[in-house]
């Protein structure tokens, strides 16, 4: 097996005091990954390439039932907030349907998801780089995700002025129950009941895309601190694993450059993406 990290303990910074009121929100309270569902807009994007007719398509196949318009409204500005707003160190929303079509189960489907919901939501952002931290200090529990935990990172937040996190307890309570939703489908947590996790095995696909955002984030130093493969709180003792896994696929290679070993993508980080659609 290869080398590369150097066993150290990388960790992302705190996001507390990064982001101002009006860029947190509590959507995570409405719906999480929706894995299905939004397979689905991806779909309907990939075959419209508008977002206006995926929305007129979306609604005009819920018309017929009233009771859920007004939740399907929520869902889809949620779901498609994700995908207008995703950088572009992820893959292009119109590729997902391929990047879906290589994913062998519908936990792959959501580790693929995942990093599009943690760029997009703050306050998810900032939980994330809080739990990470615990991961890399080896902190007892450090995957523990009960409410009263959840709840004393969030009291801790501040938004750029220094004013406190400030949302009711009932409120705080909803997201706490959508933050673990999205734990269970990403393979931290394995029960409805669970509140302590593990870092989730990653299936192939997941992993190239966390392989291509951490590339992609911070360019040569990427594998300092790959930032795709803590958003899926892998420790660092796995990252050498992970890396010689990628490097077993077509997409990365390892490379002798001045003297010492590389790992690059074999030639643009999603150039697999476009294989896959061609092999269809």
């Amino acid at each position: 097996m290869v080398s590369l990290s150097d066993g150290g303990k990388t960790q992302l910074p705190s996001l507390s005091r990064q982001f101002p009121s009006s860029e947190v929100n509590m959507d995570l309270t409405m719906c999480g990954l929706l894995v299905n569902r939004a397979e689905e807009l991806a779909r309907l994007y990939r075959s419209k390439e508008n977002w206006n007719q995926v929305k007129e398509v979306w609604f005009e196949e819920r018309r017929a039932n009233r009771s859920t318009r007004g939740s399907s409204q929520k869902i889809y500005r949620v779901l498609t907030s994700r995908f207008k707003n995703a950088p572009a160190s992820l893959p292009n929303p119109r590729d997902l349907p391929a990047v879906f079509d290589a994913c062998a189960t519908v936990r792959d489907k959501a580790q693929v998801l995942y990093p599009y919901l943690v760029a997009d939501d703050a306050l998810v952002r900032y939980v994330v780089h809080e739990y990470v931290q615990r991961l890399s200090r080896d902190h007892p529990e450090a995957l523990d995700f009960s409410n009263k935990t959840l709840t004393s990172l969030l009291t801790q937040f501040e938004y750029t002025d220094g004013t406190a996190y400030d949302y009711a307890d009932s409120t705080t309570e909803r997201w706490c129950e959508g933050f673990r939703s999205v734990m269970r489908d990403i393979g931290v947590l394995e029960s409805q009941q669970a509140v302590v996790g593990n870092p989730p095995s990653l299936g192939t696909t997941p992993l190239l895309v966390a392989m291509g955002y951490s590339h992609e984030e911070d360019g040569d130093d990427w594998v300092e601190s790959p930032i795709g493969l803590q958003y899926l709180f892998q420790p660092n003792n796995r990252w050498d694993e992970l890396y010689n896994r990628a490097a077993e696929t077509d997409a990365w290679e390892f490379v002798e450059l001045h003297g010492g070993l590389k790992l690059r993508p074999a030639d643009e980080s999603y150039s697999w993406i476009i294989q896959e659609e061609e092999d269809d």
